[in-house]
């Protein structure tokens, strides 16, 4: 509840700091603009406007109420109780890392813990948390492997099948610096074979940057890609979705330097965007040049009990600006709880379980989708819970259909890749049924004969 100050609250105030009113404090805004009419609606009462927010809510379409086959970077996962219980607790309710860390040793806790089963899922030594998402931890990963040659080396590697608006988040971080850009352009196959980016490596390239599964859900092990990036002295970025690391090999293994990735499948609803989870985790030897929070363990030297501290935040510009290797200064703290306490309670052998459940759902829809006429799988590359299906008809137009039947369809790729024309790509996660899949070919094959 919000509490005002009263007049003698602000008068203390003022006189602390030695101004007579408030106004005084705007001094030095020109005094055309200080307090400027606002075009306001008429005020509403607080039952007026719930009614107003529910009426303009219920114009959304919940995935809650559809059978809902769109992914491209935010998927429709079953996320147990359990998880929106244990994060509403009073300790843990906060967005954000506290300035004196040491006094809140649970929320310290809560992170030291989330960053451990980052590292052990992605197969890394140690992990922040956290960034804004996936995109931003991308442009981070840039941003890192530019700082750890000291700007001596400005060439990154960027494929194509990263996803699109990573790749434009990357741009927008770079915009102005030294910085270079190859592999990430409009003539470039955005299905190629990730063994296409080697001849583009040379001793300029600080930094290679893929996905796994990629943008269309292939599945590639980057291992020879990380061996060339080495032979000229590059790093490699590997952005992954983390929920396939309970089935898949991890980056780690491949040689991957940084991981990256978005950890909204990691117990974290949909929410319209947002708020979510950027994952990064990397090697010891480059732990400070990695920016975002990292909580350490120690020993409190007076009790000789466990306790844990806030380190390393000195690459970040609230600490030592001119030094600062990022801009980042905060954190989405109570996500990366919520991504902790859903892989807890999965553990190993669940997540292994929900990842299959993935995996099989989205072959079995393939191979189903694959018979309906007019259509076929873009490619036979091994893929997760996503695949690209060349469609007969515009995709929008088909979406359109679909959802006259009660069914949210596929991500539209020609808005990012031309050469894609009509091609949809398909989402399955543990949360579709047999029966959804079934229906969505029966209504695909109506629109192939209508």
């Amino acid at each position: 509840m919000f509490i005002p100050h009263t007049d003698a609250d602000r008068a203390a105030m003022l006189a602390k700091i030695g101004v007579k009113q408030i106004e005084d404090l705007f001094q030095n805004i020109p005094e055309k603009y200080r307090f400027p009419d606002l075009d306001l609606p008429p005020a509403l009462t607080e039952m007026e406007a719930s009614a107003e927010l529910q009426a303009i809510a219920s114009a959304n379409y919940p995935v809650s109420q559809t059978a809902c086959f769109l992914g491209a970077g935010a998927y429709n996962h079953y996320s147990p109780a359990a998880v929106d219980s244990i994060l509403r607790r009073g300790e843990f309710y906060t967005a954000y890392t506290p300035y004196q860390p040491e006094i809140s040793q649970g929320t310290l806790q809560a992170i030291f813990e989330y960053q451990s089963l980052i590292a052990a899922l992605t197969g890394m030594e140690v992990s922040n948390a956290s960034h804004y998402d996936g995109a931003t931890a991308v442009a981070e990963a840039v941003n890192m492997s530019y700082a750890h040659f000291r700007g001596k080396r400005c060439k990154i590697v960027l494929s194509p099948a990263v996803h699109p608006q990573y790749r434009q988040t990357v741009r927008t971080y770079i915009a102005g610096s030294p910085i270079t850009l190859v592999g990430d352009d409009p003539s470039a196959a955005p299905l190629a074979s990730p063994e296409t980016l080697i001849p583009l490596l040379d001793t300029d390239t600080a930094l290679v940057v893929v996905q796994y599964p990629d943008f269309f859900g292939r599945i590639y092990d980057y291992t020879k890609l990380a061996e060339a990036a080495h032979a000229v002295g590059a790093l490699i970025a590997i952005s992954v979705n983390p929920l396939s690391l309970g089935l898949l090999k991890t980056p780690g293994e491949m040689g991957a330097d940084i991981v990256t990735g978005e950890g909204q499948s990691l117990g974290i609803p949909l929410s319209y965007g947002g708020p979510y989870l950027g994952i990064f985790a990397t090697k010891q030897e480059y732990v400070r040049k990695m920016a975002g929070r990292l909580a350490g363990e120690t020993v409190d030297l007076r009790s000789g009990e466990r306790a844990y501290v806030l380190t390393l935040t000195a690459r970040e510009q609230h600490i030592r600006r001119d030094k600062a290797t990022s801009n980042i200064c905060t954190n989405v703290a109570l996500m990366a709880l919520a991504a902790a306490i859903y892989m807890s309670l999965l553990g190993k052998h669940g997540l292994r379980q929900v990842a299959e459940l993935n995996y099989h759902k989205a072959h079995y829809a393939a191979a189903q989708l694959g018979k309906v006429k007019g259509y076929k799988l873009l490619y036979t590359t091994p893929f997760f819970n996503e695949f690209a299906l060349q469609c007969p008809q515009p995709v929008a137009e088909i979406n359109e259909h679909l959802l006259e039947h009660g069914i949210l369809g596929g991500y539209d790729l020609e808005q990012d890749y031309p050469q894609l024309k009509n091609t949809m790509l398909v989402a399955v996660t543990e949360l579709n049924s047999r029966d959804e899949i079934d229906l969505l070919a029966e209504v695909l094959a109506e629109v192939s004969h209508g």
